[in-house]
């Protein structure tokens, strides 16, 4: 009787599926130019915020309110920015969210162990190297989830901005880890930093919610309906005392990813393709302008290293995110007796765990929630958040840049398609047609590369005899 044959090791951040490759590339394009936008906001708030001529009107803008008073929302223009605009922000996250559960990789147990255990541990180890910093130092403790977060967008513009051609596998499992760090970080926000819950107007957001559940499954269309519903929604969950962001994750997560038979696309990814533009492009760069805007001195910059606070925002996001997701990782696929993909090593999966390590948005937004009312620790808070995302990123640049000619090969095989048929070669290895294909047209090429030597050869030979004395001419026996 033959042996069993050893069942294969599973192999972890392998090469992803074509119609996941599509998404994820089609995704980060996105993110990638919202990250450059959001790169250009943080640096303009810096200046406006810095520059002692232009610093009184950056405070003017920021803390100008405009809104209804008696709705509740008389709200300054950066309040707007932080619980208006970024509910479009974790709106999208939320359709992404939802995405990834039934029809990406978090829909198989299996794969999704990796991704939310990495980013579990990517948000515990930093909360936990704050905390201790802080038992040491002194510090208070309520900003042990501001280094939790990781901040895709900025993420992928440093990327962008180095110019590292990083394998997708790589890049969507950062994006996946992402995704799911938004969920804990909505989560982390609702339930931490809730002062006061007026439970009628949590109850009216509930019945919105309810509403646009049903209007979704009836499978009623048309922006007019929801967009005054979205609204109508986030104004009640605002005025409930629960952060607001939390609406627009629970309305993303209602929307059907799934796709039927008369579909391209799900009704999510429509709606996501659409908004993701206006949250990656507005949305954040204008949270970004209006929340980054510390005043940094040299003082300020050495007292980040100092205070326990600040010094344990810098630690968990350079050190914590690191170890984190790294030893999630390593620990996942020990433990599942999974092996790392062929084509990558643990030092690549290392310099993305570093890169994680940007958490510019979500963390400046947890720094406001975590010290509301001590306007000096905020912002020094914030410049921390600042000092350690950039440390992170030069690390993460480093590290990337040492295995970027590996990256880079990578990168043009997943990209290759010589065929022309508009599907990557590495994706029809196994389709006897591609192979067809690529026989005709060798073939072709072959029988030009003959018609060309032919011409040569013929050339030669006319070349030959027009020379006097030439081989084959009269002249050519004994003088």
């Amino acid at each position: 009787m033959a042996a069993p044959r050893p069942t294969p090791a599973r192999k972890v951040l392998g090469r992803l599926s074509l119609p996941e490759r599509n998404y994820v590339a089609d995704a980060l394009r996105t993110e990638t130019v919202g990250g450059v936008l959001l790169l250009i906001a943080a640096v303009t708030a810096l200046i406006w915020a810095n520059v002692p001529a232009l610093r009184d009107s950056y405070e003017s803008v920021s803390h100008f309110h405009l809104g209804p008073s008696a709705l509740g929302l008389n709200l300054s223009i950066a309040h707007w920015a932080a619980d208006g605009l970024l509910a479009v922000f974790f709106f999208v996250a939320g359709i992404e969210l939802k995405r990834e559960l039934v029809a990406g990789d978090l829909r198989d147990p299996k794969a999704a162990a990796l991704p939310v255990v990495a980013a579990l541990c990517g948000m515990a180890v930093p909360a936990l190297v704050y905390t201790l910093t802080n038992l040491t130092g002194g510090g208070s403790l309520q900003g042990w989830a501001v280094p939790t977060a990781t901040d895709i967008a900025f993420a992928l513009a440093v990327l962008a901005v180095i110019g590292t051609s990083l394998p997708s596998a790589l890049r969507a499992f950062l994006l996946t880890l992402a995704v799911v760090d938004d969920l804990f970080a909505i989560l982390i926000i609702a339930i931490f930093f809730t002062a006061r819950i007026d439970f009628v107007a949590l109850g009216g957001a509930a019945v919105g919610l309810a509403v646009f559940w049903l209007l979704l499954r009836r499978g009623v269309r048309g922006w007019y309906v929801y967009v005054p519903l979205a609204l109508v929604i986030w104004a009640l969950m605002y005025n409930s005392g629960v952060h607001a962001t939390v609406a627009g994750v629970a309305m993303g997560l209602m929307l059907r990813c799934t796709t039927r038979e008369d579909e391209k696309h799900s009704p999510g990814e429509h709606v996501e393709h659409l908004v993701r533009p206006l949250s990656a492009g507005l949305a954040v760069p204008l949270f970004a302008l209006f929340s980054a805007g510390v005043a940094i001195s040299g003082g300020a910059l050495g007292d980040v290293f100092t205070k326990p606070e600040t010094l344990g925002v810098v630690l968990g996001l350079v050190v914590g995110k690191a170890f984190g997701i790294f030893g999630g990782t390593w620990l996942t696929a020990r433990f599942t007796r999974a092996s790392l993909s062929d084509d990558l090593a643990w030092p690549d999966v290392f310099a993305v765990a570093s890169l994680a390590g940007i958490g510019f948005t979500v963390s400046l937004l947890i720094g406001e929630l975590a010290f509301d009312g001590d306007q000096v620790l905020t912002d020094e808070v914030k410049a921390a958040v600042l000092v350690g995302s950039l440390v992170a990123a030069l690390c993460a640049t480093v590290l990337l840049k040492l295995r970027n000619a590996r990256y880079r090969r990578m990168y043009e095989d997943e990209e290759r398609d010589e065929d022309l048929d508009g599907i990557p070669d590495i994706y029809e290895q196994d389709d006897p047609a591609y192979h067809l294909r690529m026989a005709e047209l060798h073939d072709r090429k072959a029988a030009e590369h003959r018609r060309i030597a032919a011409e040569k050869a013929a050339e030669q030979r006319r070349g030959l005899a027009e020379v006097p004395g030439g081989a084959g001419g009269d002249n050519d026996g004994p003088a």
